[in-house]
């Protein structure tokens, strides 16, 4: 899929801690690092399993082995922050780099990228790769959650109310409920889902929401407490916590919600993302 050249990519800011994952230290940190999104360890089993489930889509030259390392060193430049490495790597990987190459773009556009349209843009490229991969692997949890990644955010940056008006709401649903279907426990769709239900909630009202797009506080609720039995530690949950309770509460969750935010501020981040999830809490009770 050709993509149009990148203005450029933001490096993450000085004041950042510096995340080493080389050599054995990725494998060793992995179950913490995806306690979020659930994708498995690309190791040579993992490598060969993608190669034959995309047959003839598979990257061409690369065995098992050569295809682990390639995805290991892409994960490792996104967990340390250099994310238009992980995204490149990744995406010279076809659909098998899938994953890495929309999660490295997305978490950039989201936190470092200031030019809305720019941002924007790497959404809809985020979309247009997951939806390769939801053609390609459409068993894979990722798959569908990366495509509900990029719809949601770039509702978001277009406004959720239009994006209501454009469908993208039930888009977004249908990505969550097929990864949550395959994956009962992923912890980041749970929280997509949470801010699915509030978001629309607090734009149309309880009535419209429920009847129109199926959407509920109490959905909301329940959706975030599942998030944090999974994923607890993670200063993203605390974050997107206090996003729902401002979002359904008003200036009555404002309280709660700086509770939020200030824990997650406080939490010691695992890799960059987590950093910057961190960052952006802080920035809210600035």
């Amino acid at each position: 899929m050709a993509t149009r050249k990148r203005s450029g990519w933001a490096a993450l800011p000085s004041s950042a801690p510096r995340f080493d994952f080389s050599g054995d230290a990725l494998k060793k940190s992995w179950k913490d690092l995806h306690a979020g999104d659930g994708e498995p360890f690309p190791d040579d089993k993992r490598a060969a399993a993608l190669i034959k489930a995309l047959g003839k889509g598979a990257p061409k030259g690369l065995d098992a082995g050569a295809l682990s390392d390639a995805l290991q060193e892409a994960w490792r430049a996104f967990h340390e922050g250099r994310f238009e490495a992980g995204f490149e790597a990744g995406k010279a990987l076809g659909v098998a780099g899938a994953s890495v190459a929309t999660k490295s773009l997305g978490i950039h556009a989201a936190y470092l990228v200031e030019d809305e349209a720019e941002a924007l843009s790497r959404f809809q490229t985020v979309v247009a790769l997951a939806d390769e991969a939801v053609d390609a692997l459409p068993k894979e949890p990722n798959s569908h959650y990366r495509r509900a990644f990029g719809l949601g955010r770039y509702s978001q940056g277009i406004s959720i109310v239009k994006a209501l008006k454009d469908g993208m709401a039930g888009k977004v649903r249908e990505s969550l409920d097929k990864t949550l279907a395959l994956d009962p426990e992923h912890a980041e769709a749970r929280l997509a889902l949470a801010v699915y239900h509030a978001e629309i909630v607090s734009k149309v009202g309880s009535m419209i929401a429920g009847l129109t797009y199926g959407a509920k506080a109490a959905e909301a609720d329940k959706q975030i407490a599942e998030a944090i039995k999974l994923f607890g530690k993670s200063p993203v949950t605390l974050l997107e916590k206090g996003n729902v309770a401002l979002l359904l509460k008003g200036s009555k969750g404002e309280d709660e919600a700086a509770s939020c935010f200030e824990k997650a501020a406080k939490t010691k981040p695992r890799d960059a993302m987590e950093w910057l999830d961190a960052r952006e809490a802080a920035s809210r009770i600035e």
